[in-house]
This record gives structure tokens, sequence and C-alpha cells, in this order.
């Protein structure tokens, strides 16, 4: 029999546990918790130790009490399969496993693992019949089968079910089972209560599980623990004790003294709180979509627009959605509503209009940066297939480094099923995983590849490491994202670097009218989402340029 590997993002490998190494870890974990709960410490077993749960389960293993002293040991729990085991011996040396530009997050894993020795990892199920608590971050995903068609999909309950399952096996029955996850409303109580009782029953347990729900709004970025740990939290739970537990655990662990905890009645409106805040979010950005085409189309810009709406506090959040969202919680956490009307609550009537409509504009809406890239080229009378262009920004927002449903990777993979050659540069990654491993990432036949033709090239993308030379030659260069690597790019200078003209795609507002009129008097083209008015800007260069002929 073949060993089977996982391998980190660096490339070391990890063999996959044998049977042995169970019984051995096993008794580790044994020995382990026996030594904290001398010390009183409650036991925390995290399940999935991935973008959510590695930083909650920093947050938790740092925990203290009123006298300063650790009082949570933390298991790390992650399945030990060929794509994520590695996950679990980096954890081990106090290694993250998720790189972030927060500076919190490593140095708090280091000190809990090697330090107050307060957190480890595994890979074995039985720790879950050590745990007081067990935190569920487990992804359910919902998988799309049209690109800009959320109700033609589906919510991928199969991998919290499985785990849902496998935990009632092992969870001792007083043991508080908490899921962060965003779930379709109803989950809790419709979907994971029953699977538990279930189990519960085989084994010989006629107690009810203690069953909650409390989402996170984790957001990546310089704030990304804070997010976890000095932010509102809403929770419940499916009876008295639950609700009491799990605000006893999150009071503990939250800075709740600063950001008050809201508790619930039932967890369906935890759930649909959850689902209701990120499709409130998603349809104010997909609100401008019209209006910023409508800008484009009639001379507007709508960042000028924006500002100046704004300036009054009732409608200070308003946003421009750039080239359309991404993150893994906006372009899909409506669809979970959606769903789970009709396919846990069992209704048969189509009450739902803005929230997928909303979803569906956000999905498309970069593909619209690939046209304003093809009439440039043709206002340049050069054309599109074969031509050399860089996308400046991969992930989905500005100063992070993180690729989930980015608006980027669309616009990507629509010029070049176009025909263009493609190159780009993000200074916060060296891989693109959705198009280097687009076989098997974000799992096998879901990758937007599908969607597209022609992408088989795609696996050879590499992220370019230096700026000035991915410049040279390119017969176009959008401008993705709002990196503050991009915001102070001097026209004159990318020109040199170019080495020839060139077309300008503005895709956020990043260029102001002045680097816009630069632009056109050395020869180039602009075009820009929602930037109507470079139209004007064009005319007066070249009116200018008109008279100076004429002048001499």
């Amino acid at each position: 029999m073949n060993k089977e590997y996982s391998v980190s993002p660096d490339g070391e490998k990890f063999a996959i546990p044998s049977p042995k190494e169970y019984k051995d870890e096993l008794k580790r974990l044994k020995t382990v918790v026996a030594r904290h709960r001398k010390q009183k410490r409650e036991i925390v077993v995290v399940m999935g130790v991935g973008f959510v749960g590695v930083a909650m389960a920093a947050v938790i293993a740092d925990t203290v009490d009123k006298k300063g002293k650790p009082n949570k040991f933390v298991i790390g729990m992650q399945r030990p399969s060929v794509r994520s085991y590695w996950k679990i011996p980096l954890l081990n040396r106090g290694i993250s496993p998720v790189v972030s530009e927060d500076q919190e997050l490593a140095p708090m894993i280091e000190r809990c693992v090697n330090e107050k020795k307060t957190l480890t990892a595994t890979f074995s199920y039985d720790a879950l019949a050590l745990a007081d608590v067990v935190v569920v971050d487990i992804q359910c995903d919902y998988v799309k089968d049209a690109l800009g068609n959320v109700s033609n999909g589906r919510a991928d309950m199969s991998p919290l079910e499985e785990s849902l399952a496998v935990m009632a096996e092992h969870i001792n029955p007083d043991a508080l089972v908490l899921i962060e996850t965003t779930v379709a409303p109803g989950t809790t109580e419709q979907v994971a209560y029953p699977i538990i009782k279930k189990v519960f029953r085989k084994r010989g347990i006629k107690s009810d599980p203690l069953l909650a729900h409390s989402f996170e709004r984790v957001m990546p970025g310089k704030e990304y623990v804070a997010s976890i740990r000095d932010f509102w939290r809403v929770c419940s739970g499916i009876n008295v004790k639950s609700r009491k537990r799990v605000s006893k655990f999150l009071n503990d662990v939250l800075n709740t003294d600063d950001y008050p905890l809201t508790v619930l009645d039932r967890p369906i409106e935890s759930e649909t709180a959850k689902i209701v805040e990120n499709s409130f979010r998603a349809t104010i950005l997909a609100f401008m979509d019209e209006w910023s085409l409508f800008a484009e189309r009639n001379g507007v810009d709508i960042m000028k627009v924006i500002t100046a709406v704004k300036a009054r506090p009732t409608h200070s959040n308003i946003m421009f959605p750039g080239p359309g969202i991404g993150g893994y919680c906006l372009p899909k956490d409506g669809g979970l509503g959606v769903w789970a009307y009709k396919h846990i609550h069992g209704f048969e009537d189509d009450i739902f209009k803005i929230t997928p409509m909303a979803i569906n504009i956000n999905d498309s809406r970069s593909l619209h940066v690939a046209q304003l890239v093809r009439d440039a080229l043709r206002n340049m009378n050069r054309p599109i297939a074969a031509a050399d262009i860089l996308l400046l920004g991969a992930s989905y927002r500005e100063d992070v480094g993180d690729t989930r449903y980015s608006g980027s990777e669309l616009i990507v993979r629509r010029l070049t099923e176009m025909g263009a050659e493609m190159k780009v540069h993000d200074p916060y990654l060296t891989h693109w995983w959705e198009f280097e491993q687009q076989d098997t990432y974000p799992s096998k036949g879901h990758s937007l590849a599908r969607f597209f033709r022609n992408q088989e090239k795609l696996t050879n993308l590499e992220m370019e490491e230096d700026l000035p030379g991915a410049f040279k030659g390119a017969d176009a260069i959008i401008l993705a994202v709002r990196h503050k690597h991009y915001l102070d790019l001097d026209p004159d200078r990318v020109f040199r670097m170019v080495g020839n003209t060139f077309a300008v795609i503005d895709c956020f507002g990043i260029l102001d009218d002045e680097k816009i009129r630069r632009y056109f008097e050395l020869g180039c083209e602009v075009k820009g989402l929602g930037r109507g008015h470079v139209r004007w800007i064009k005319d007066e260069v070249r009116k200018q340029k008109m008279k100076e002929c004429e002048e001499k």
C-alpha cells in the first residue's frame, strides 16, 4: 500500500497517520487533558482549523480568568485528509496554518502552543470524548450550478452532517456543541439536533444534546483576531440550559464587556441574523451596479457621486462594489436562506426576489471588466486575442491575501476565454490556488473553470513577484484591487516601465482626474467601472493637442 502525504503550501510533506498512530495519539491526548483538568481548565475541541477555526482556537486558548491564569485548554481537530492534514503538525509546532496580515495571530498561536501550552492539534476524532465544549467550524458551502443564477444551486450539507454524526458518537452527553458555521436557517434545530439525538438514543443516552449556534463575523486583514475576540456576537441554544452554557462560554472567551453579547430565543433566529446581515450588505453592493453602468454610459463619475451622497450621515454606508464582491460569505450566504426556505422548511412558493437578484448581479459584475478591456483595446486598434494583459490585485478586497470568490478570478477566466495572455501581480500572494490547482480547488468539480472555455493553461499561471518587470510590454493594465501598493502609481513611471502605449482599466476608483488626464496625454486609453466622465477628459486632451498642433 502506497503511503499518502499531505503537502503544505510551502511544499513540506507530511505522511497521513497510520492506524497505530491513532492509538498513540489518544494516549497523548488523555495524558495532556488529565493534566489540564487538574488545573480546573475547561477542555474545548475546535472542529476545523481553517480560516475561522484556527483564529477561534487561538482566542480561546489565550483566555485567562480574573486572576490572569489560563482557564481553557484547546484541541484543534482537523480530519486527516490529503488536502488538510498538514495543518496539524504545523499547529503543533506553534505555526499558524493561515497566513495573515494580522500581526497578533502568529505570536498568539506560538505563545499558546509553546509557552502557555494551552493549545494542541490532533487528527483523531477520539478527542471529542474529552471535550466540555465542541466548537464546530466546518464549512457549509453553497454550490452554484450556473454562473449568475444562485437559485440553480444547493447547500452542501454533507460535510457538516457527517461531522455531526461522528461528534454524536464520541461526545459526553453534557458537552456543549456550539455551531459557529454559517448555515441555512433551521439547521441547528432541524438538521443537527435530529442527527445528534438519534445517535444518542443508539448509545442509550436519554438526555437532549446541548446544542447552540453563534455565528462569527471574522474578517481577513490586520484586524483578523480582533474581528473574533473584540466584536459583537449573537447566540442562541435549543433550550434554556444550552443558552446559559453558550452565553457563559462566549462571555469567558470574548470581549463582551466592550462588545455585549446578544442572546436570542432560538437558533433559527441566530442563523437568520447572519444570513440577513450578509444579504443586506450584498444588496447594497449590487444596487450600485446599475448606477455604475448608468454613470459609464452618461459621462458621470460614480465615485464623485458616492462621495457626495456619503456626506449625508444617513447614507454613509453606501459602497462601490468594484469588480464584484468576494470573500467566503457575501457571494453565497443569501443562497443558504433561499435554499432553506424550500428544502428545510418545505415551502413551495417563491418569496425571495431581492436576495437572489443581488447575488446574481454581484456574481457576474466582474465579467463587465473584460468588456471594458476589449473596448479599450479596440479604441487602440488592438485585438484582445493574444493581447498581454496585466491584472493588479488578485484578492477579493484591499490589503489582504484572500482570493476566495474574488472578482479578479472571473476577470482572468473571461479574458483567457477571449484569447488574452494574462499576468497577475498581488503583493500579498505568492500562489493563486484557484488556478494552480483548479482541478481540485476549492474541491473537485467545483472550480469556476467549469463555466468557461480554454481554461487548461491557467494551471501554469504564476504570481509576478517583480512589479516593474510585470509592467513591461503590457497592452492593458487592470487596476482590480485598491491595494495600497497601487494607489500612487505615477503614470509617467508606469509608461516608462511598459515601454509603449497601453490601456488602463480602473475597477475601483483608483485613478483621480489628474492621472486619467496624464494617461491620455501619453497616448494611452482609459476606461473604468462607473468612470463615464473619462470621455470628457479624453475630449479635452484631444482638443488641447489639436490646438497645440494648429499653433505650430
